[in-house]
Parts: structure tokens; C-alpha cells; sequence
């Protein structure tokens, strides 16, 4: 069936169940969504249920749109006299090609109203389409550089979302000369393109007779000329891809997406909003610490840019068509801001297949538990970073306490504590440990500096707030207490600063990169290595070939490229239970609590020994069929 003729049905359908004297002027696909454009806005509002019963009808995610709207000057004052002014609206936006005003408002909840009631008054009042995102607590320049962008680039996203749109919904049928459709073979294939039997450089491409989806494309920690196997003839050529699906916004997950445009990739990326925030911020950091290093950068900021009109975001539990036989649903992974188990449903009923990405099975500061229920799952594509036999984690609540005594005999010597994070997620977790340490009176009160990325990350984690747990979430939004502003932390913006806080006295540091390949994280190693007063704490993963592996095994000389050998001579401390990722212990608990179980599991992201050994453990113990695979295979699903 042509698109113009599925849409003219699908119109057909949507007037039938319309009440009468509502005009459906036209049906468009863009990207995921079925957009209905009408002259009665303010009526379609008025039938709360109506666009719920389409939606579920007609298995589409539905948007209203209007084809008359009011002057924006107009409405932006009707929008002020129905929305509470408890809510902060900070900034209201009209999109006139799309009939949406984006408003920006310290209370998205207040605006939104009880059950979308204020949202439908809304657009009873101006007809446009109503979206609510929420002002950050901390500004952040890369969600308003992102905001900002989208907006300069509507025409052209919106030309973007109508092609995606009739590429998910394509005919996929064969048929003879009479137009009868013929029986073809069905399956579901997955080829690894990386991160087995290893941590990092994260492709896994899904294939169907009809469809390709690539799930991640990260960086090799521990190699920077090591990438995903993009050259092998099951993804060529890029134009070919359906859709790329990004978890998580770590390097090893999302460094490489951009690189897939400069190839010839036109297609989306679909990830949490924070998803997409995130990885943008770091992709660009990631080009600035190569170009500094003085290395060939893979990819320039002109393709990040298209990769953020590419995107596609998604809320975890929204089932979404990817392609004419893929839905995608993403779930809580508990890993970092935004990160998401990746759920397939492929065909009608055909198979269901999910990734997890990296994820965390249990409660910390941050977030809640991974999603561990599914409506069906077949396949398991697993991590096993700490999948190892002997990879135990302490309780988070021992983990604080080993820290909290590192920080109180360091600072009693006269020391400084230097702590490599990420800058996504461990170096929040970490902050709110040491504010509520502080707070609770368990560390003196120094100054906590923080370098890098770091800031930036926690202001995206502000402004996405119902992604946190509910605990942290009722500190910051309803007790009035935001640990991220504490006055204990601050801002070390330049290399002044940086100079002053190095030759100044006792305090704790914590800096970007995590695994101490890059960053500003090697100034302070490079000065305050040799003093034996100084402590460096290891709060995370430290990949097999990284430099931060390699202090962590003891080596006590260690190249700094162009700067020379330094001496190790600081105190080096692990402090293991920050871990954003399940230990052996959450993994195995993991497989025995999900539901339904699947019918085979594949154990990825992890070192070799560690892989194979989870995978032979999970077998062992609950008789699922498991595969430690590695790179370059291609697996037949079904």
C-alpha cells in the first residue's frame, strides 16, 4: 500500500471517530507520530479521551496540530491568565510551523495542571499545541544551546521528521503481479560490532528481512584508534539504517554517533532527552581533550549539530515504531542521568529482544533500581562489567563511611583528596555523598573543587529532575534543598583557578576523566603526584590499559607524554560501591527476578574472563542458554 493511500485511510478511520463537527484537514507522518492537522484545536481539547482512544486504536502515537493559529502576542497573554503564577514561567516560544508553543517554566506540574487539565485549557484558550519542559535549577548552556537550535532548525527537522515518518511506515509486503501479498521468511539477527570481551567501543546491529537498527557507537576507553566494526559489509551502506538507538550518554556508548553522519548515516537517533543533552556536551568535550592532545579528532562539531537534528527523544515506557516491523521501548537502567534498557518488539508478535546497556540493579543517591518486567522478552543482551566471579561491591552506605575516613585522614596531614569521576553520574553520586557528609558533620568543612565537565552534567541532572529517584527529587523540589548548591562546592573554570587551588591549601578535588585518560585530571596528577600527603581515589571503573588501571595495579613511574616520567608517590585508595554499574552479586539477582525469563542471554560489555564467567554462572544456575560472544558474530534470533 502507497503512504498516500494508508494515510487517506487512517484519515477515514479518524473521522469516523471524531464527533461531529470536528474537521480533520489532514493526517502526516512525522517521524513516530501521526500528526493530525484541524481546524477545531480547541475542540479536539475538549474531548479529553479522544486523542487517547485514536492512540490506541490506531497503535500510532498522535499529535493535534492546528491550521489556524492565533497571534502568538495574543496567546502568550491568555497562556499568563490561565496558568497559576506559582508556576515560574521563565520563557514562552511559538513555533508557527509546527503550531506548538514551547513553554519553559520553573513548575512544569503547575502548568501541566492535574491530569493535563491546565495543558487542555490551554489550548482550549489559543489553540496551539501545548509542550512544557522545565526551567533548570542551574542553567545549563547545553540544554539552552540545544533548545535554541532545534528552533533554528525547525524547517528543516520538520522536513527531517515527514521523510523518517514515511520510512517507519513503508510497505514492507511483497506481492505477485495480481497484488497479493506473498509468505516471505521471517527472523531476527544481531551482529556484534563490538564491546565483547571487552568494556567499551559499544555496536550491536539488529537486522530483520526489512529492517536495520544500530544500538550504540562509543569509544574504546583504553585504545582511541580502536572503533566499532563499521566497515563490515552487514551495516554498508549507512543510508540502509533505519534507525541508530543510543542508551546512555557515555563515551564508550555515543563518542562515535557523530562519526556515522560524516559516513553517509541521514537517519534518527532515538534516546531520553537527557540522553541527547548529555551526549552532545560530551561529544563536544570529547573533540576539545583529542585536539588538545595534539590527535587526528574523528569527527567536527558540524556533525554533532546534525546528530542533534536527528534526534528523536523518547520518555521511558513510550512504545515508538523505529521501522515498518521495530518498536522500541526504553526502561529505567538506573545506570546515569537518562540511561535506558533499549526493548525490542520485532514483527506482529514475532520476537522481543532487549539491551541494557550499562545498568544498576540496585538504589543509589541518584536513581531508582533497573526495570526488571517486561510484557515479553525472548533475548538478553546483558553487561557484565563487574560479572566476574570475585566482583563484589560493598553497600553504598560502607562505601561512603571508607571515603568519608579516607577525606578526614588526608585533610589531617595537611593533604589534598584528587578524585578522577566521570562526569556523568559517579561525579554527581559522589557530591551528594560528600554533601550530606559534610552537612551531617562526618568530613570538615573545605572546599570541594570541581573540574571539568562536572558542573555542566549536574545542571542537565537538574533540569531533569523526574529522571532522579523520588527521595532526591522531594529534597531538591519540596523540602527546598538542592545538595548541587551547597556552598561547599566550587567552580574551577580556568587555569588560574586551577593554578591557585593546586598550590592552595587542603581540600578535596574531584575532576574529569574518570579513568584519568585526559582532562584536566592530569594537571593535578602531573603537580601533586610526588607529594605522599596527597591521596588520589579511585571511585569507578578503571578499564584494563587505561592509566588509571595501572596506578590502580601500583605502578609507581608513569609516562605523561611531552610532559615526561612522573613519580608516584601520593597515597592511592579504591573505594569501590560508587559503581554506577551491578556487581556480580546484583547480576546474577538480576536474571533470577526478571520477568518473563528469557530463552537466551548474551553476556557483553566486560572483560573476557569476566563474560565468560557470568555467562556460564547464569547458565549453571538458572538453565537459560547464554552465549559469551564476541566481535563480528552474527547471532540468528528466530
Amino acid at each position: 500500500m502507497l503512504i498516500e493511500d494508508r494515510l487517506k485511510e487512517l484519515k477515514d478511520k479518524i473521522n469516523e471517530k471524531v464527533p461531529a463537527g470536528i474537521t480533520v484537514q489532514q493526517v502526516e507522518f512525522e517521524g513516530p507520530e501521526l500528526v493530525i492537522y484541524t481546524d477545531d484545536p480547541k475542540r479536539f481539547a475538549d474531548e479529553a479521551d479522544l486523542i487517547r482512544v485514536l492512540a490506541r486504536d490506531l497503535r500510532k502515537r498522535i499529535v493535534v496540530r492546528p491550521t489556524i493559529l492565533e497571534d502568538p502576542e495574543k496567546a502568550a497573554v491568555e497562556i499568563r491568565s490561565v496558568v497559576p503564577e506559582s508556576s515560574g514561567i521563565t520563557d514562552i516560544f511559538f513555533d508557527a510551523d509546527t503550531g506548538e508553543v514551547l513553554i519553559e517554566a520553573e513548575k512544569p506540574g503547575v502548568v501541566i495542571g492535574k491530569n493535563g487539565i491546565t495543558l487542555r485549557d490551554i489550548t482550549r484558550h489559543i489553540g496551539w499545541t501545548p509542550k512544557v519542559v522545565r526551567t533548570p535549577p542551574i542553567e545549563s548552556s547545553t540544554v539552552k544551546q540545544v533548545r535554541q537550535y532545534l528552533r533554528v532548525v525547525n524547517e528543516d527537522r520538520k522536513q527531517f521528521l515527514r521523510t523518517i515518518g514515511r520510512r517507519i511506515h513503508r510497505d514492507i509486503i511483497s506481492r505477485d503481479e495480481a497484488g497479493n501479498p506473498i509468505k516471505k521468511d521471517q527472523w531476527v539477527r544481531v551482529t556484534t560490532l563490538g564491546c565483547c570481551r571487552e568494556v567499551g567501543r559499544a555496536a550491536f546491529l539488529l537486522t530483520t528481512p526489512d529492517s536495520r537498527v544500530l544500538i550504540d557507537c562509543g569509544e574504546k576507553p583504553d585504545n582511541a584508534s580502536a572503533t566499532p566494526y563499521l566497515y563490515v559489509p552487514e551495516i554498508h551502506p549507512l543510508t540502509q539504517l533505519d534507525a541508530v538507538v543510543l542508551t546512555h550518554a557515555h563515551l564508550d556508548h555515543c563518542a562515535l554517533i557523530p562519526l556515522l553522519y560524516k559516513y553517509g548515516y541521514e537517519g534518527p537517533v532515538y534516546s531520553t532527552p537527557p540522553t541527547r543533552d548529555l551526549s552532545a556536551m560530551l561529544q563536544l568535550d570529547y573533540l576539545d581533550v583529542i585536539n588538545k592532545e595534539g590527535r587526528k579528532i574523528p569527527y567536527s562539531s558540524n556533525e554533532v549539530k546534525t546528530y542533534i537534528r536527528h534526534s528523536i527523544t523518547l520518555n521511558y515506557g513510550s512504545v515508538t515504531d523505529i521501522a515498518p516491523d521495530i518498536k522500541l521501548t526504553f526502561h529505567n537502567a538506573g545506570h546515569i542521568l537518562g540511561s535506558a534498557i533499549a526493548h525490542f518488539h520485532v514483527g506482529d508478535g514475532l520476537y522481543n529482544i532487549a539491551f541494557t546497556g550499562d545498568f544498576n540493579y540496585s538504589k543509589s543517591r541518584l536513581f531508582n533500581p533497573a526495570v526488571n518486567q517486561f510484557p515479553r522478552l525472548e533475548t538478553l543482551f546483558m553487561e557484565s562489567t563487574y560479572g566476574g566471579s570475585n566482583d563484589f561491591q560493598p553497600a553504598r552506605s560502607d562505601a561512603e563511611q571508607k571515603l568519608y575516613e579516607t577525606i578526614n585522614t588526608v585533610l589531617s596531614r595537611g593533604g589534598k583528596v584528587i578524585i578522577p569521576a566521570f562526569a556523568v553520574g559517579r561525579s554527581q553520586e559522589v557530591m551528594l555523598a560528600l554533601e550530606e557528609g559534610m552537612r551531617l558533620g562526618k568530613i570538615p568543612q573545605v572546599k570541594i573543587y570541581i573540574d571539568g565537565m562536572i558542573r555542566e552534567a549536574t545542571a542537565i541532572h537538574t533540569t531533569y529532575p523526574e529522571y532522579l529517584n523520588t527521595d532526591l527529587r522531594n529534597l531538591i523540589f519540596r523540602e527546598g534543598h538542592n545538595p548541587f548548591l551547597a556552598e561547599c562546592f566550587q567552580q574551577v573554570d580556568s587555569p588560574e583557578i586551577r593554578e591557585k587551588v593546586i598550590n592552595g591549601d587542603s581540600c578535596v578535588i574531584i575532576s574529569t576523566s574518570g579513568m584519568l585518560s585526559g582532562g584536566p585530571i592530569m594537571e593535578y596528577l602531573l603537580n601533586l603526584a610526588e607529594d605522599e600527603k596527597n591521596a588520589l581515589v579511585f571511585v569507578g571503573y578503571q578499564a584494563d590499559g587505561t592509566l588509571g588501571r595501572r596506578i590502580q595495579k601500583g605502578w609507581r613511574e608513569v609516562p605523561m607524554g611531552r610532559k615526561g616520567t612522573i613519580t608516584i608517590n601520593l597515597e592511592i585508595v579504591t573505594v569501590d560501591g560508587f559503581s554506577g554499574h551491578s556487581d556480580r552479586r546484583q547480576l546474577m539477582n538480576y536474571i533470577g527476578q526478571i520477568q518473563p525469563r528469557p530463552e537466551k542471554i548474551f553476556c557483553i560489555h566486560g572483560d573476557e574472563n569476566n563474560t565468560i564467567d557470568l555467562a556460564s554462572s547464569i547458565y549453571k544456575r538458572y538453565h537459560i542458554q547464554t552465549h559469551s560472544p564476541m566481535n563480528l558474530e552474527t547471532y540468528r534470533m528466530c
